[in-house]
């Protein structure tokens, strides 16, 4: 299947509530519409996840990073100019997300995805799109598509083709969380 196809299906699964499997920057993961609280629901419910627990969420560009945070620090673009690996910031002032996407102190993890197939699925989706590793909460990360339970491939609507024959180490992203009074935490390195 043409990397094309692969995205305008995964799209099309997406903006009619459905839940996803792709190829990102980092692991595989589990997606959906970002905006659709019920989509975000059903992705808690594949990885048996309290949805007390806040998933990432990707975009293509900083312009749309803006969608979703009342105020971006000035410190945030730094952070993601000098980033040498993927990237994941969680900010405070998350708006126009699904209400169970945002935690409970009004933040959002994001991250501009650069690798070329989650960019531009981000890009023809046009609205954020959750990213969390493929795997049952608490269960090892899995790096690549041969990793996934076969329990997370069936309760997705739709398995992106693309690098599922890829097979090297990936790591999940780095998270840092930005507070609004200037507080900078590394969450996860």
């Amino acid at each position: 299947m043409k990397t094309e196809d692969d995205i305008r299906n995964a799209v099309e699964v997406m903006r009619k509530g459905g839940v996803i499997l792709y190829p990102t920057d980092t692991v595989w993961g589990i997606g959906c519409d970002a905006t659709n609280a019920e989509a975000v629901a059903k992705v808690y419910q594949i990885k048996k996840r309290d949805d007390s627990k806040a998933l990432i969420c990707l975009v293509d560009s900083e312009n749309r990073l803006q969608r979703y945070v009342r105020n971006v620090p000035d410190v945030a673009w730094d952070i993601f100019e000098c980033a040498d690996k993927p990237t994941t910031l969680i900010l405070d002032g998350a708006v126009n997300l699904a209400e169970n996407l945002i935690a409970e102190d009004g933040s959002i993890a994001l991250r501009i995805t650069h690798e070329d197939f989650s960019r531009e699925l981000c890009y023809r989706f046009q609205k954020a799109i959750v990213s969390t590793s493929a795997n049952i909460s608490g269960e090892p990360t899995a790096q690549n598509y041969r990793d996934i339970a076969p329990e997370i491939i069936n309760a997705v609507d739709y398995v992106c083709f693309s690098r599922r024959n890829e097979h090297k180490p990936h790591k999940p992203s780095s998270i840092i969380k930005l507070g609004m009074d200037g507080t900078v935490s590394i969450i996860r390195k």
